[in-house]
């Protein structure tokens, strides 16, 4: 079975999205709804879990929210006023659906269901500990860590407990927990992956993007800020810091790629901010050229202010077909070969003869970023330059992005001319790291910590790699094979 796609076979992949509401009737149906504008954070198996005051329900399938969340059946099988789910897509560990979430389990203190967005990066050492001490996991995902030391902490109650587990792990989580009690929303303290509050009438809703808000018709309260709590207990909202201050580091990868271009992220237009990218582009890396054309669809914001920018037309040189399924079923490499146009196909007649540029959001391995220049090469393009909305990705991600082992990073192997020449084009160039900060309002000292986590860029890791540091990369990237998000 092969991909139509040859564009998102080379992107990094945010891993998961998650979606939680208190205090509201027909909870799942709301949750299902959430999911469905969070489809873009993870397309592989989807989960919900509900409590209706005296029991726990969940239904968890792999796949898309379509299809498994749209049946009166299965909602009606989800009854209770407060749920969460989650959307997920894995890392190169095993795909399984005792590996889908929200994750469940009967503590001492009643039911305890989990979704997570990120990942705990001593997940192996402390899953190594809790396994001596007699834990025994039922999954191979990175978030079971975090029940099991909850289950064994020595606190009283469930919520120091809790406290108490997150105090152990490192790495990158936002996190939608329900109990008996309520439910309880976090980001970890240097708030790396993201979370949001809204309410709908009287329901508490957390989600991983403010577009899933609007979805519901419910208003964006703020978000939840890095080390912060949300505890939700029928009507009472309070909000806990039980964590020493520190500066925040969010993902930069956020506002390049992984976020609808729809969502407000920290009070950013993803939109908005996307297409100061692109004109900071044309500013640092112009070309004479006849077409701005995007590479669809994380291309397009970028382009976009890229022609504005250097008054250089925009147009849709490459045409997605919305009507495809996911995968093509091919008897041989020919068909195969074929299939990847089902999805894509350059518009020949605007293309033929011109100078293209090409504006795409990063590159990882490179291999996409060939076919779409043999794309344009074969529909007659002049010369094709290739523009990059974020720095060379030169290193791998450990917070909950599915990043190649770094020798597999085309940036990480070769110098801007060999990226060049590899993909086949004229010109390559890609936004500086000082450029993407001032597009985002922000400026980049050497002397000053970083506002962001832009370690796939830098190298500049803003937390302690345990599993990582304990062996090699090698190493850590077979231990990734029995770990998922």
């Amino acid at each position: 079975m092969q991909t139509t796609n040859p564009f998102d076979d080379d992107k990094l992949r945010e891993e998961c999205g998650v979606f939680g509401v208190s205090a509201t009737d027909g909870a799942a149906a709301l949750v299902a709804l959430g999911l469905h504008a969070l489809q873009h954070r993870g397309q592989e198996a989807a989960g919900i879990t509900t409590f209706d005051g005296a029991n726990f329900h969940t239904h968890r399938a792999m796949g898309h929210v379509a299809g498994n969340f749209d049946r009166d059946d299965v909602i009606r099988a989800l009854p209770g006023t407060v749920a969460c789910g989650h959307v997920r897509y894995s890392t190169t560990g095993e795909t399984a659906l005792r590996n889908v979430q929200p994750l469940y389990a009967e503590l001492s203190t009643g039911g305890f269901a989990i979704a997570h967005n990120g990942n705990i990066s001593n997940a192996m050492r402390l899953r190594r500990e809790l396994v001596r001490r007699g834990s025994i996991f039922q999954s191979t995902s990175d978030t079971e860590t975090i029940i099991h030391l909850v289950a064994t902490s020595n606190y009283r109650t469930l919520l120091d407990r809790f406290i108490d587990a997150l105090k152990q792990i490192e790495g990158a989580y936002s996190l939608i927990v329900m109990t008996p009690e309520g439910m309880i929303a976090c980001r970890d303290p240097l708030g790396i992956r993201p979370l949001v509050m809204g309410k709908l009438g009287d329901a508490v809703i957390f989600a991983s993007e403010t577009v899933a808000l609007d979805v519901v018709g419910a208003t964006f309260v703020r978000a939840i800020e890095p080390g912060e709590l949300v505890i939700v207990q029928g009507s009472e909202i309070r909000s806990i810091r039980p964590f020493a201050p520190m500066a925040a580091r969010p993902c930069i990868f956020e506002w390049v790629y992984f976020s609808r271009p729809d969502s407000i992220v920290d009070d950013h237009s993803i939109y908005s901010v996307r297409k100061a990218i692109g004109a900071q582009l044309a500013i640092e890396s112009p070309v004479d050229a006849d077409l701005v054309i995007p590479v669809p669809d994380s291309g397009t914001p970028a382009a976009i202010g890229y022609a504005q920018q250097s008054g250089i037309p925009f147009e849709l040189g490459i045409i997605r077909s919305h009507y495809v399924g996911r995968t093509f079923i091919s008897p041989g490499d020919k068909v195969r070969h074929l299939g990847v146009k089902l999805k894509h196909n350059a518009n020949r007649a605007l293309i033929k003869g011109k100078r293209v540029i090409l504006v795409d959001d990063s590159i990882v391995r490179g291999t996409t970023s060939l076919k779409i220049v043999e794309m344009m090469r074969e529909a007659g393009a002049a010369e094709v330059h290739m523009r990059i909305a974020s720095p060379p990705t030169r290193h791998s991600c450990f917070y909950g992005v599915d990043t190649p082992e770094r020798e597999k990073l085309l940036a990480a192997k070769l110098d801007l001319g060999g990226m060049t020449g590899f993909i086949h084009a004229d010109s390559l160039a890609f936004i500086s790291i000082d450029g993407l900060y001032k597009a985002l309002g922000e400026a980049k000292r050497a002397d000053v910590r970083p506002k962001y986590c832009d370690a796939c860029f830098t190298g500049d890791y803003p937390t302690t790699l345990t599993d990582h540091d304990e062996g090699s990369e090698v190493d850590q990237f077979a231990m990734l094979a029995e770990r998922v998000i």
